[in-house]
């Protein structure tokens, strides 16, 4: 049968449809085939970060003493005594920090807590007083409201609660009577991942 020109525009409209449906359907097999890849290239997402504990007592409106009042050991340590029967400790020469005796709600029965010029202190358990043997004669007692500086530490009582601070990095410790924890922790500005500023992505 001779071919019409008619019929020869069908077939070669029908062959075009056809290609253009084999196309698509390809690209779309292709497109979806690219999704798991595309998911799989995706960096983890960062972990959230902890929540913020609790912040540094402001001990600066407490009333300063003169350190060399509570200098001992030849003035190589201050010391004072501290509401519930703490004991606490300024060494000058390494530069420690910290208190002993009784700390409620410390981790673990700590009795305990030890800090230096940088960086956070941390909880510890002796079996028993860590300062009050080292030094002899009567230890002073810190007055409520008052507050004794060295270097970058300050500790200070209200007459309830004591508190050392580090004002190098605000991190320090907390022991009062409803709880004893450690102040900043986790610093920003001294934990953070390598190449990582801590306020820039």
């Amino acid at each position: 049968m001779p071919l019409t020109l008619r019929g020869a525009a069908t077939g070669f409209y029908a062959e075009r449809m056809l290609s253009r449906f084999l196309i698509g359907g390809v690209a779309a097999v292709w497109a979806i085939s690219l999704v798991p890849g595309v998911a799989a290239a995706a960096p983890p997402p960062e972990p959230v970060p902890p929540p913020p504990g609790p912040a540094a007592p402001n001990l600066n409106g407490f009333k300063p003493v003169t350190p060399s009042t509570y200098a001992s050991k030849d003035g190589t340590f201050y010391m004072f005594q501290a509401p519930g029967g703490l004991t606490c400790i300024m060494r000058r020469n390494e530069g420690e920090y910290g208190c002993s005796g009784p700390m409620p709600g410390a981790p673990e029965g700590s009795n305990v807590v030890v800090g230096q010029q940088v960086g956070a202190p941390a909880f510890n358990t002796l079996n028993g007083p860590k300062y009050v043997g080292e030094m002899p004669g009567a230890v002073q007692t810190l007055p409520a409201g008052s507050r004794l500086t060295y270097r970058n530490i300050t500790c200070g009582t209200d007459g309830t609660m004591t508190a050392c601070v580090n004002s190098f990095d605000q991190s320090g410790f907390v022991v009062s009577p409803s709880g004893s924890f450690i102040v900043n922790e986790s610093n920003p500005l001294l934990d953070r991942p390598k190449d990582r500023n801590p306020y820039f992505n």
